[in-house]
């Protein structure tokens, strides 16, 4: 599913919301997200998972083209770990809703 297609979704599960104001709610939503990640916050959606960001160490990598050796920074990069719902739900496990 891409970005339009979840506004396109959220626009037609309500009847009073035109695109617009649809993208709107998706853009605050992702912008809110990002705001917090970036604050080193920790986000958490019930029965969906949780993002946050992990410290990986600098290290010493190799260049696949030639096999020169190349130092890799150290860096931040956000993580997701899938919530048990929704990977039950992924794997054709019983759905908690009964739908």
């Amino acid at each position: 599913m891409t970005k339009s297609e979840l506004v396109a979704a959220v626009a037609e599960a309500r009847e009073d919301l035109t695109r617009k104001h649809a993208e709107l709610v998706v853009n605050t939503i992702f912008d809110s997200m990002k705001e917090a990640l970036q604050g080193g916050d920790r986000i958490e959606i019930r029965g969906f998972g949780s993002f946050q960001v992990r410290e990986r160490a600098s290290r010493m990598g190799r260049n696949p083209k030639t096999g020169e050796a190349v130092a890799i920074a150290e860096k931040r990069v956000p993580f997701f770990k899938v919530g048990k719902e929704l990977r039950e739900r992924v794997n054709g496990g019983v759905d908690p809703e009964g739908s």
